[in-house]
């Protein structure tokens, strides 16, 4: 396993958020958090990523203990996109991708640095804005970017909140066509999704959330089964069979 969640519990000031979670992610695999608002998911994503410090339980990165990592060990091992990201300085799209060097620059940034900048923005398609400042682009354009520095890290793991929000159909297309890259090149991709047809259609393993706990996980059964979205989401929900997964449709 990639990512292992053991026993895991977490609140803010007294209030409880996630109880005793335990959950893993295969290596080399696309796992899909799922659940309503509130559920805990985005929580979750931050503990996996070691930017909140769970109060019960532990959380194991291939054998080791998150807690006992420091950052640039844990940077090499876990790359986290948040929800939302708002830039503060002018910088252009290139110095944007070249922080996600940080763990691996002692004084300045060498050739290799460059070099793999210059890949992650290729890879991702966006040549062309090397210069432009990142404060001028667009909401999708932005998410790009965040995705070309996760790659400039070469983490092991990518954690993402809700990577298709700012974007629009052809760029979720494209997104989900890199995920899809990314786990056949051996990263491990685990990300908090909306919508269900676009988990269902892309994920390889699954995680549904209700109330701070897990209600199902892994490929238990029908991941998609109906009685269970129905029950995680509080809202009757049908699937129909397509291409040996599934569509999910209000009933």
């Amino acid at each position: 396993m990639a990512l292992i969640v053991e026993d895991l519990t977490f609140g803010y000031e007294g209030r409880p958020v996630l109880r005793d979670i335990s959950l893993w992610a295969p290596k080399g695999k696309f796992t899909v958090l799922l659940g309503k608002n509130g559920s805990g998911k985005s929580t979750l994503l931050k503990c996996m990523a070691g930017l909140l410090p769970p109060q019960k339980g532990r959380i194991m990165v291939f054998g080791k203990d998150l807690s006992r990592l420091n950052l640039s060990e844990r940077a090499k091992l876990i790359g986290y996109l948040p929800q939302f990201h708002h830039p503060v300085f002018p910088f252009t799209v290139e110095e944007v991708v070249l922080t996600g060097r940080a763990s691996y620059v002692f004084f300045t940034p060498g050739q290799k640095d460059k070099d793999k900048v210059g890949a992650a923005i290729k890879r991702v398609g966006l040549e062309a804005f090397r210069k432009r400042p990142y404060s001028e682009l667009s909401g999708g354009e932005r998410q790009l970017v965040l995705i070309a520095r996760l790659l400039a890290q070469e983490p092991k793991i990518v954690v993402l909140d809700e990577p298709l929000s700012h974007l629009d159909f052809p760029n979720q297309i494209k997104f989900l066509n890199l995920i899809k890259e990314f786990t056949l090149s051996d990263l491990t991709v685990i990300a908090v999704l909306h919508d269900l047809n676009s988990a269902f259609l892309h994920g390889d393993h699954f995680i549904f959330l209700k109330d701070g706990r897990v209600r199902k996980s892994g490929q238990e059964g029908n991941p998609w089964d109906s009685e269970t979205l129905t029950d995680v989401y509080s809202t009757p929900i049908e699937t129909v069979p397509f291409q040996e997964r599934s569509l999910v449709i209000p009933r």
